[in-house]
């Protein structure tokens, strides 16, 4: 099951999802004083939603960011795939970076903010909604999921609640940069990120992948599937990422034999989906499928089925 064009994102899907899966990213912008601007970066994490392609982004008013961009607009946006729980432990023991999207652009004040508000609301009202209305089995891989931390309605509605003050600006980028995970650069052109779609489970992913990886059953069935469809044998698996063809696992497999004994390497593992995946359902439908294929699998060669 190796990776093809037919089973993979372009560049410009990838950057369009991750933007879509995410609430917040790393704000930079050139520090400014009374006789103009510097040359040194002010960086903050601040939350956003993509609103007709585009990050609408909410700074606290106390921010610096509010009067550096008074003398100059531009500035540069970050945003990473998101990496919760145990997958984010995961990544830094073994310097793994997570994929990431990186804009430069100008920076401006959105003179329509009740818009702004009216959409973030919206956003919170459709996922809720949506999230009521799931099957059991999208209930039964989201359950193990940590709310808190994977949740985009949870971390979103702060903006809502909170009594601190924010100033909404629209970032317009001139230039996209995907970064994956292993540090390469690739520019995507901006023709390609406005003809592509965001696939419909990119804003649930987060939680998707925690509560996959958050169970130990559904970890078991990650090493079942390095066996079964690609002869890998994992003595551990985290799901890393997701997406409307595929996904990518985290697999903990042997190296040769050294003198100092058996020692391991997480390889990183693509496993395509038999139809695209169309939404939320579709995906965990066919993960569960794949689940059982992969159990049938191992019961027969082992006599057991």
């Amino acid at each position: 099951m190796k990776p093809n064009r037919a089973t993979v994102l372009t560049f410009a899907e990838k950057c369009k999802n991750i933007l879509a899966s995410n609430w917040q990213g790393h704000l930079n912008t050139i520090k400014a004083d009374a006789k103009g601007s510097k040359n040194d970066i002010y960086t903050s994490k601040v939350k956003y939603i993509l609103r007709k392609g585009k990050p609408y982004i909410w700074v606290p008013e106390k921010e610096l960011h509010n009067v550096n961009m008074i003398i100059d607009e531009r500035g540069s946006f970050s945003v990473t795939t998101p990496y919760p729980g145990p997958l984010a432990s995961l990544l830094r023991s073994i310097k793994k970076l997570p994929a990431r999207v990186a804009l430069t652009g100008d920076v401006v004040p959105h003179k329509d903010e009740k818009s702004a508000t009216e959409s973030l609301r919206e956003i919170i009202f459709s996922e809720q909604n949506a999230i009521r209305e799931f099957s059991y089995t999208v209930s039964g891989v989201l359950s193990s999921s940590n709310i808190h931390d994977t949740s985009r309605t949870e971390n979103l509605k702060t903006l809502l609640e909170a009594d601190e003050e924010y100033v909404i600006y629209k970032f317009n980028p001139r230039s996209c940069v995907f970064i994956d995970g292993n540090g390469s650069t690739h520019e995507v052109d901006f023709e390609d990120m406005s003809s592509s779609k965001v696939d419909r489970l990119a804003p649930l992913s987060a939680k998707i992948i925690d509560g996959i990886n958050q169970s130990e059953a559904r970890r078991r069935a990650l090493m079942l599937f390095c066996l079964t469809y690609l002869n890998a044998n994992a003595k551990d698996a985290y799901m890393l990422s997701i997406d409307r063809k595929g996904f990518n696992v985290l697999g903990k497999v042997s190296t040769p034999v050294s003198k100092e004994g058996p020692s391991y390497q997480w390889k990183e593992y693509r496993f395509a989906l038999k139809e695209e995946a169309r939404d939320v359902e579709t995906f965990c439908r066919q993960l569960v499928e794949m689940e059982e294929e992969a159990i049938k699998h191992v019961s027969s060669c082992s006599g057991l089925g």
